[in-house]
């Protein structure tokens, strides 16, 4: 509820709302109100919200206009979530979508991942974690918290049996059995702070078994020794890292707000600022099948880069439609979702 009126005001953040309003509602590390949420970070009690009924998704042809925040591939299909509990799946490189049959939860979904082409995860607000293994088609809920609307931002899995979960003020989960329990990881204080209190938004792997989080404040949240043990990484960067990946040879490459892209070559111990040629905001970071790197962002904005994340050429939708999620289909090609479904050359694609 902390300054909406002023995140309105500010483009980026006023989609930032929407893709998601709980951290919008608490984040405001980069606004002129940053040092003030940094010494005043909401508690759990202060979070606490009056218990709500958790409804399932409502299955209807408004569904492929929902707005989309996360996709993934699973298998040959692509998986793809949203506001609303929605879930969509294709199996036409993207051409068309159907949504789910079955998903438990009627609330915004963050992020989505497959370890396989039948078993995945999905996680969104009031805590909410769902797992389904018949490729996307129905969902379990496997936790959620009404009672604390502290949303969940991103989930990775590195098999069927360990993952991770990271969303709002450092709330961190994991399980060793998938997902039928999960428990809650404390992480250090950052370097400065009283307490861990940064708003935590991609979780991804790197190449040697470890995992790293992109965050707010231009933080890395690192682990070398499978998520026992966490350490945070300035990367002097000082706005949010909306984005994460490390590339098949090992580099590292972080995006944020306006057009940012920072890049590691020596497992995220230092970082350098990466020629985009945008000011757009970007939403995620893919490498390609080729060896390609593709970012994609605001105002339609489609990043390419050939030399491992150092320059980027731009290329621009005509209609410029805000993209907040893409993924690369089984064909090769780009496939991008925005606040109004998913997108097909310049409209949203349906059935």
């Amino acid at each position: 509820m902390v300054c909406l009126f002023l995140l309105r005001m500010v483009r980026s953040h006023a989609l930032l709302l929407r893709m998601s309003l709980a951290c919008a509602m608490y984040l405001v590390a980069d606004t002129v109100f940053a040092q003030a949420a940094q010494e005043a970070a909401p508690s759990s009690a202060e979070l606490a919200l009056p218990s709500i009924k958790i409804t399932p998704a409502r299955i209807g042809p408004g569904a492929k206009t929902s707005m989309m925040l996360a996709a993934a591939r699973a298998g040959n299909r692509i998986v793809a979530v949203g506001e609303h509990g929605v879930v969509l799946l294709s199996d036409s490189d993207g051409q068309v979508f159907r949504q789910a049959k079955s998903v438990p939860v009627s609330s915004t979904l963050n992020s989505v991942n497959f370890v396989d082409a039948k078993v995945g995860w999905a996680v969104g607000h009031w805590g909410a974690i769902l797992k389904t293994i018949d490729g996307g088609e129905t969902w379990k809920l496997q936790r959620s918290d009404v009672k604390v609307d502290q949303p969940l931002f991103s989930v990775y899995f590195k098999n069927e049996h360990e993952g991770w979960a990271v969303g709002l003020w450092s709330l961190l989960l994991s399980t060793r059995d998938g997902g039928a329990t999960w428990n809650s990881v404390s992480l250090p204080k950052p370097p400065g702070a009283s307490k861990a209190d940064r708003n935590l938004f991609c979780i991804f792997p790197d190449r040697s078994g470890g995992l790293a989080i992109s965050a707010e404040r231009g933080t890395i949240v690192r682990s070398e020794d499978d998520g026992k043990t966490w350490a945070y990484v300035d990367t002097g960067y000082k706005g949010s890292l909306w984005a994460g990946t490390v590339l098949d040879e090992g580099t590292w490459l972080a995006g944020g707000l306006r057009g940012s892209i920072l890049r590691s070559t020596d497992q995220g111990q230092s970082w350098q600022a990466s020629q985009t040629g945008t000011k757009s905001s970007i939403t995620q970071i893919i490498q390609t099948e080729d060896g390609a790197v593709m970012a994609t962002g605001l105002d339609g904005v489609v990043l390419t880069s050939r030399d491992k994340g150092l320059t980027f050429s731009t290329a621009q939708r005509p209609d410029r439609a805000d993209i907040t999620a893409a993924v690369i289909a089984p064909g090769g090609k780009l496939v991008a979702f925005s606040m109004g479904g998913p997108l097909k050359s310049g409209s949203a694609a349906s059935e």
